[in-house]
């Protein structure tokens, strides 16, 4: 009898928390965060983050969500890819990025924003490595025109290259990668025409934005003296233990960086023995996978980032 009361009691408890899960993962929520690396003297800047959405169609809710993150007035936008999760979700993607594309933006592409998710077995992601090569051909999703989209509006597409953008009288040097989790990314050499710290004009920031945060991207953005890295892709883990944190990040990063603001390769810069570190922002992303559309302790995101004077 005592055996099956606690059978009970745990059946009734996972079932309770698969029931918030559901529910967490549209409890959409705004970080707001402050970075100090500007030059001495800077007012602030303020970045807004989005990443992950994987939106489908008739996700409502959510594109009115991001709609509204415009009033936040950012100077700039950091897309870092896996917008969409279907082969329908153009006219709702558009719609939700609508007022951020009349900013300046910079943005790179993810896996799923080239090919739509597919069913997986879960425990994929305890593995060290969860791509795998699956025997059912993925389903390429319209990315070109999205990308000729954000190129339309202005946004400068960072995959495995460099440029500069101006925002609020600030000069932005800029270096990005294409997605590491397709092993796509190709990090640009530096010190080129297209290097804009080798110009006359003096550069307020050196910005690195990449999808998938692994190792050696992270690396290569630091030996390029990035001030601070953008990132997305782990969804902070997704499925996170009360207390304890993320139990993955579906990378080779490790689960105390999953989401947030860190250093790299040590601790935060203002923390003791950050000194040789350079910032790095995860976002825990909008969205998720429509085959696991569920989060626990961990819910969806975006970020405001307010770059402030060192």
């Amino acid at each position: 009898m005592t055996v099956g009361r606690t059978l009970g009691t745990a059946a009734l408890l996972g079932a309770g928390a698969l029931a918030w899960s559901v529910v967490e993962a549209q409890w959409y929520t705004l970080r707001e965060v402050t970075v100090p690396v500007l030059p001495s003297g800077q007012d602030p800047l303020r970045v807004l983050h989005l990443s992950d959405l994987h939106l489908t169609p008739g996700q409502r809710r959510k594109v009115d969500w991001v709609r509204d993150l415009a009033s936040l007035d950012p100077h700039l936008v950091v897309d870092t890819g896996d917008n969409w999760a279907h082969l329908d979700a153009m006219p709702a993607l558009l719609e939700a990025l609508e007022p951020h594309l009349a900013r300046p933006g910079v943005f790179v592409l993810g896996s799923n924003d080239y090919v739509a998710p597919r069913p997986k077995n879960p425990a994929r992601y305890l593995l060290p490595d969860s791509r795998g090569a699956g025997p059912v051909r993925p389903v390429e999703l319209p990315w070109r025109e999205l990308v000729a989209r954000f190129d339309a509006a202005g946004w400068i597409d960072l995959s495995n290259r460099r440029d500069v953008v101006k925002v609020d009288g600030r000069v932005l040097s800029l270096v990005g990668t294409d997605d590491a989790h397709l092993d796509r990314d190709r990090f640009p050499a530096a010190g080129g025409d297209d290097d804009a710290r080798t110009g006359s004009t003096p550069v307020d920031l050196h910005l690195g934005v990449t999808h998938a945060p692994y190792r050696r991207v992270l690396d290569a953005m630091h030996a390029d003296d990035v001030d601070v890295t953008i990132a997305g892709h782990t969804h902070g883990g997704q499925l996170a233990v009360p207390l304890w944190g993320a139990l993955v990040t579906n990378c080779d990063l490790d689960t105390r960086r999953a989401k947030g603001l860190h250093g790299w390769p040590g601790p935060r810069p203002d923390r003791t023995g950050g000194a040789g570190s350079s910032w790095l922002h995860v976002s825990a992303g909008l969205g998720t996978s429509p085959y696991a559309p569920v989060r626990f302790a961990c819910r969806p995101e975006a970020t405001l980032l307010t770059f402030v004077a060192a």
